[in-house]
C-alpha cells in the first residue's frame, strides 16, 4: 500500500509558504527564519525564495527556540569520534584503510543523527544509540562504496573525493564494504550498554531485514532492473521505500527500540521514517538535475544518462517539489503526539531533509 494518496498528491498547500530555518520553534504557530540561505533549497525556486517577507527574517518571542545548525555539529562530531574509534586501523591494513577511507571521508551523518534523535524522543540519550548509530552509517558507507563500483553506477567521485575503488580496486572496495556490513552487527551486539539483550536482538532482526533482500537490496535490484523501462510512479515508489527510505526507517527504530519506546511509538516513528526516507530520494532527484557535480560532490545528471525513472521525469520538477512537500507535512504529523521539545531534532531533520542542497 502507498504511503501517499497518489489521487490526492498535489492537493495542499503551495511550496514556499511555510517557514524555512536552522532554527526551529516549539509553538509552530508562529514561524522562525534564519539569515542563513544555506537553508534553502532544491524544493523551492529561486522566485519563491524572493518572496519571502523581510519581516519574518527576525526572530520572534518564542518560548523555546532550538538551534539546529548547533545540533547537527555537535551529533555529527559526536558520531565521527566514535566511528573512529570504532574502526581503527589494524591488520591487514589494507582493509581496514579501505574501510576507514570511506567511512571517515564526511558526509552530513543524517542516519546517525535520526537514530539518536529517535532515542532521545522516547526517554533515550545518546550514549545508548551510538552503537545503533555507526551501525547504521556503517551500513549506508558500504551501500555507497558498492553502488558506486563499474558494475552499478560506475562513480568515480563521491563526497568530493575518488570513490573506494579509484584508490584501492573494485576488489579491496567489494571486501571493505562487506566488512563494514557485517561489523555493524557486531558492534551493536557488544557495543551497546543498558540495554535488555531482548531489545537488542530485536534491533539486529530489524536492521537486517530493512538492508536485506525484503529492504534495501530488493530496491537496488528493481532499481537496476528497471533501466530504460516505462515504469510508474507505484513502481518507481517501490523502488525508493526499500533502496533509500529502508535505511533511514531502520535508523529510527533503532533508536526508539534502544531507548526503550512502546511498540505505538516505535510504530510511529516508523511511519515518519517512511515518509522521509522517500522525501529524501524525491530530493535526491530533484538535486540530480538542477545542480551541478561541484555542488553535490558527486556526479550530477548520473541518472539521465543511465535513463533511470525518476521523479522528475515522471512528473517534473515543480510537481516533484509539490510531492515533497506534501511528503514533509506528514512525517511531521506522525511527531504531533510527541514531546515537542523532544520532537524538535527530528522536525528539524525532516525539513533538513526537505530543503538540502546536496
Amino acid at each position: 500500500m502507498s504511503i501517499v494518496n497518489l489521487t490526492t498528491l498535489f492537493y495542499g498547500a503551495p511550496i514556499g509558504t511555510r517557514p524555512i530555518a536552522f532554527r526551529y520553534p516549539i509553538r509552530y504557530t508562529q514561524p522562525v527564519y534564519s539569515s542563513s540561505s544555506s537553508s534553502i533549497s532544491a524544493i523551492l525556486t529561486k522566485e519563491q525564495q524572493s518572496k519571502l517577507p523581510a519581516d519574518k527574517m527576525k526572530e520572534t518571542q518564542l518560548e523555546f527556540q532550538f538551534d539546529f545548525k548547533s545540533y547537527m555539529v555537535e551529533k555529527a562530531n559526536s558520531v565521527n569520534q566514535a566511528l573512529d574509534a570504532a574502526v581503527s586501523l589494524k591488520e591487514p591494513v589494507k582493509i581496514h584503510e579501505s574501510m576507514r577511507y570511506s567511512l571517515l571521508a564526511g558526509g552530513k551523518r543524517i542516519r546517525p543523527m535520526l537514530c539518536i534523535a529517535a532515542c532521545e524522543i522516547v526517554g533515550g540519550d545518546q550514549l545508548t544509540a551510538m552503537p545503533s548509530a555507526c551501525a547504521v552509517e556503517m551500513i549506508h558507507t558500504m551501500s555507497l562504496m558498492h553502488d558506486d563500483l563499474p558494475c552499478m553506477d560506475n562513480d568515480d567521485f563521491r563526497r568530493g573525493k575518488p570513490t573506494n575503488h579509484m584508490v584501492y580496486g573494485e576488489d579491496i572496495a567489494v571486501l571493505a564494504g562487506d566488512a563494514l556490513l557485517s561489523f555493524s552487527f557486531e558492534h551493536i551486539a557488544t557495543a551497546t550498554k543498558n540495554v535488555s539483550p531482548d531489545r537488542i536482538l530485536r534491533a539486529v532482526a530489524e536492521l537486517a531485514k530493512c538492508v536485506g533482500s525484503e529492504g534495501l537490496v530488493a530496491g537496488q535490484v528493481v532499481d537496476i532492473c528497471s533501466e530504460g523501462a516505462d515504469v510508474g510512479l507505484e513502481h518507481l515508489e517501490f523502488i525508493h521505500l526499500h533502496k533509500t527510505a529502508a535505511l533511514l526507517e531502520a535508523s529510527v527504530v533503532l533508536g526508539a527500540i534502544m531507548g526503550g519506546g512502546s511498540d505505538e511509538e516505535i510504530e510511529k516513528l516508523r511511519t515518519f521514517a517512511r515518509s522521509i526516507g522517500l522525501l529524501f530520494q524525491v530530493v535526491d532527484d530533484i538535486l540530480d538535475v538542477t545542480k551541478s557535480s561541484e555542488e553535490l560532490g558527486k556526479t550530477a545528471g548520473k541518472d539521465l544518462v543511465a535513463d533511470k525513472t525518476t521523479y522528475p521525469k515522471l512528473l517534473g520538477i515543480e510537481k516533484s517539489r509539490e510531492f515533497a512537500e506534501k511528503l514533509n507535512k506528514e512525517a511531521r504529523q506522525q511527531l504531533s503526539e510527541f514531546d515537542h521539545r523532544k520532537a524538535a531534532p527530528l522536525i528539524a531533520l525532516a525539513d533538513y531533509i526537505a530543503y538540502r542542497q546536496n
